[in-house]
């Protein structure tokens, strides 16, 4: 009989790296491929993972700050280390492939499994290839793509879209009967990082917490309670995080949000949306994915230094619904919902 595949996703560092890795990983499973996660013990990855049912072998690294201090040289000390903690997970668990999923776990694991042989991929989610990414790409044989880019490792690249968790459909009214929203008239949608977005739910929270259209808020747990407190009317609905995120998407008319990889669930929904880049992310990558969605008609880019320009365009938006439903349909469009299926599909190609 012939050995079930293996295969190791290593991710970690954000939700953003996360979600859409354990979509993957549900698609190598409907192919019969055996799954399992590395990742660092302390951060996301090491509660959602378990959630959702992998297994999870775990070792310290960290980022390398850009100033030199006892924080960098804990740091490389991590890093001269990392490859083989690697090594021991690889040896233990005998993959058949390897993917690099995002986060700082991910290139000691594919540089440590190119050199014992085993095939390894690596995904991007940003419109930018990461330090990360770009330092493991030479031991990678695909590096799969969320956004057309330029790189030199242009002959491995496939642009394939961001992997999306799968969701069961609900229909709009289903969806604001979950979240306790009004079944009539528009509904605003606010969603920044799991972590939180504090810029955007401070502006969020002043500027419709006693007025204005109905708002499905997602502040993140960091900063829940605070915005929990300051909302005056019923129908500003405020969660700290869900697990029906495309429920939540499907319940909203407009969405304002950050733009890192949750922008492709965004578009999945078809929803049309204003987006607010985090401006400190590197690169400016949350920029660059905004545009990609502009560019297709879905959405609008708003700076963090411009937010007072977004109540205008909201009540805009909200007034007129036939232009909505054109950026929605443009939105659909921009979208990539078979990703992860695309990707299973090149490792399972890979392991044989």
């Amino acid at each position: 009989m012939q050995r079930q595949l293996r295969c190791l996703i290593a991710a970690g560092g954000t939700a953003g790296h996360v979600l859409p890795a354990l979509a993957i990983a549900r698609a190598l499973n409907e192919r019969g491929v055996h799954v399992t996660f590395a990742g660092s013990p302390d951060r996301v990855e090491a509660r959602l993972v378990p959630e959702a049912g992998y297994e999870l072998d775990t070792f310290r690294i960290s980022g390398l700050p850009r100033r030199p201090s006892v924080a960098l040289a804990r740091a490389l000390m991590q890093a001269g280390a990392a490859p083989r903690a690697c090594r021991r997970i690889l040896r233990s668990r005998q993959p058949d492939v390897v993917l690099g999923a995002g986060g700082f776990v991910a290139g000691p694991m594919v540089y440590a499994a190119s050199r014992l042989g085993i095939p390894t991929a690596l995904t991007e989610a940003d419109a930018h290839l990461g330090l990360a990414n770009r330092l493991a790409a030479p031991f990678a044989r695909r590096l799969f793509l969320a956004y057309p880019l330029t790189t030199r490792f242009a002959a491995k690249t496939r642009v394939v879209g961001r992997p999306i968790p799968p969701a069961e459909p609900v229909s709009k009214g289903e969806a604001r009967a979950l979240f306790e929203l009004p079944d009539d008239g528009p509904v605003l949608g606010v969603f920044g990082a799991l972590a939180g977005a504090t810029a955007l739910n401070e502006f969020a929270v002043a500027t419709w917490g006693e007025r204005g259209p109905a708002v499905l808020h997602q502040t993140g747990r960091r900063d829940f309670e605070h915005v929990l407190e300051r909302v005056r009317r019923p129908d500003y609905r405020v969660i700290p995080e869900t697990d029906r995120f495309a429920a939540a998407l499907t319940a909203c008319d407009l969405v304002v949000a950050r733009s890192g990889s949750s922008v492709w669930e965004i578009a999945a929904a078809a929803r049309p949306a204003i987006l607010v880049p985090y401006p400190y992310a590197t690169g400016d990558h949350q920029a660059l994915n905004a545009q990609h969605f502009v560019d297709a008609g879905g959405a609008l880019i708003v700076r963090e230094a411009d937010l007072a320009q977004v109540p205008l365009l909201v009540d805009g938006l909200l007034a007129d619904p036939a232009r909505l439903a054109r950026m929605g349909d443009a939105m659909r469009v921009a979208a990539r919902p078979d990703a992860a299926d695309v990707i299973a599909d090149e490792l399972v190609a890979l392991a044989g």
